[in-house]
């Protein structure tokens, strides 16, 4: 199978591979506090980075991996000044090599910053099995968008979305991000403050290699295979890709996982 970073350019950082490829708004409307709600029922709460859920999850130590953290924050910072630009990056290696602790420190420090638009830590481990599926992921980058400040008529676009079609998050990954977040950006003009340096640069995704495949089928009564890992996680990264490509996208995105087949 063709690897989704093909075309990106491989920086090797010790034994890390880089790969360069909240506060509500209250609108004031029923329906928008309605949406919320909503919205709300399918956010994986315990995937953002500053939960209380991941309260113990590693972080650098200081002194400790700050090169590598730091070529990820300047290229999230400066990525556009490369001579060819990419919009993803990918941090990879070996179980135990640090990646969820460097990305953690990454989402401290772009917070931090105001560069974060929105993060999502995926665990096999976690007790909260929606930190294990797909099914919450752009809900749960959305639920970020329609807290943050710096995007307000993002966030009501996307809002406006949700009750426009409220079973959205029973439909596929590239309908929820077209609907959720590629056309909300485009009615909104893309970023609603350009102009500004302080306006959010990244999405950071973490553990993408932990989702587990959601099942649809009941493969004792039928002749359906069940689905792999493999195949989530090659839809994850065709949406994220598709996102990337998308003119009216102003986030470059970080994607940290091990080396696996789809990945």
């Amino acid at each position: 199978m063709p690897s989704h970073f093909k075309k990106a350019s491989n920086i090797a950082i010790g034994e890390i591979t880089n790969i360069s490829a909240n506060n509500y708004h209250h609108y004031g409307e029923r329906s928008s506090k309605a949406a919320i709600e909503k919205l709300r029922e399918h956010v994986a709460a315990g995937a953002l980075h500053n939960s209380a859920e991941r309260c113990d999850a590693p972080k650098c130590h200081p002194e400790t991996r700050v090169a590598v953290q730091d070529e990820v924050v300047s290229w999230i910072h400066h990525g556009d000044r490369d001579g060819e630009p990419k919009k993803i990056m990918w941090v990879t290696g070996p179980a135990g090599t640090g990646k969820t602790a460097i990305m953690g420190s990454v989402a401290d420090t772009c917070q931090a910053k105001g560069l974060l638009g929105a993060s999502h830590f995926f665990s096999s481990f976690s007790g909260s099995a929606n930190r294990r599926s797909k099914r919450f992921l752009v809900p749960t980058l959305t639920y970020q968008f329609v807290q943050h400040k710096a995007m307000p008529q993002f966030g009501e676009r996307i809002l406006s979305a949700v009750e426009q079609n409220p079973v959205i998050f029973e439909q596929n990954l590239e309908v929820q991000l077209d609907q959720l977040i590629l056309e909300p950006l485009r009615s909104a003009g893309g970023r609603d403050h350009p102009q500004l340096p302080e306006a959010p640069k990244v999405i950071l995704i973490d553990g993408l290699d932990e989702c587990e495949a959601d099942q649809y089928h009941d493969t004792a009564r039928t002749n359906v295979p069940p689905r792999s890992k493999d195949d989530d996680h090659t839809e994850i990264l065709y949406v994220l890709r598709k996102a990337a490509s998308d003119p009216n996208f102003p986030f470059r995105i970080v994607i940290a996982s091990r080396p696996e087949h789809a990945i």
